[in-house]
């Protein structure tokens, strides 16, 4: 069986982030190597946990052109993620999302910080929509299988309902809006050039 679909570095990058060593530690000190296999060219991180020493490795496949994604996305195109189920990422929506009603009082540093992370909160809903069937009303049972993804699931099913997530993207627009207001500058996506490339994960 094929290693599933990193559809970009930064993608690869959050994955290792969402899944710790056993013993909690995300560090594990990464170094990337790339091979072709079976028609597929594979992206092989490898390493030894920081706190542990547990050797961990885990391998990518990856798209046939590279691409970075557009400013304030996760990813491009359509396609749902392999790697994110849709409850880690309505879990990443969560944390970054959890800012103050009020931004009033935000400037400077703070209000770019804020920006980023609502652009963040906002594509992390985008990437939830995008395992949502057309038509379908909430978003299958199929989209969830990694332990995190299935408890924040359990949690509260009714937030993967197509109307919940619909408004709650609406709510961060409004929120960007606001930030977004005369006079201040445009909304800035939340990579880093060190999201760039298929490089070292540590």
């Amino acid at each position: 069986m094929a290693p599933p679909l990193a559809r970009n570095a930064v993608e690869a990058h959050l994955h290792l982030a969402l899944h710790p060593c056993p013993c909690g530690e995300t560090e594990f000190g990464a170094t990337s190597s790339v091979r072709a296999a079976g028609g597929d060219r594979l992206v092989r991180y490898a390493g030894r946990c920081v706190s542990c020493g547990r050797d961990r490795a885990v391998e990518f496949r990856l798209p046939a052109e590279p691409t970075v994604p557009a400013d304030g996305d996760w990813a491009d195109g359509p396609e749902p993620s392999e790697l994110i189920d849709a409850g880690q990422w309505r879990w990443l929506a969560d944390r970054y999302g959890d800012l103050p009603v009020d931004l009033d009082g935000y400037s400077g540093p703070a209000r770019e910080q804020a920006r980023a992370d609502l652009s963040a909160a906002r594509a992390a809903l985008d990437e939830v929509l995008k395992f949502l069937p057309d038509g379908a009303d909430e978003v299958p049972e199929s989209a969830f299988w990694s332990p995190l993804g299935r408890q924040v699931r359990a949690d509260e099913p009714g937030r993967f309902r197509r109307v919940r997530l619909l408004a709650a993207r609406d709510g961060y627009d409004r929120l960007l809006a606001r930030l977004d207001g005369p006079g201040t500058p445009g909304a800035r996506g939340h990579q880093d050039s060190g999201h760039g490339g298929w490089g070292s994960a540590g």
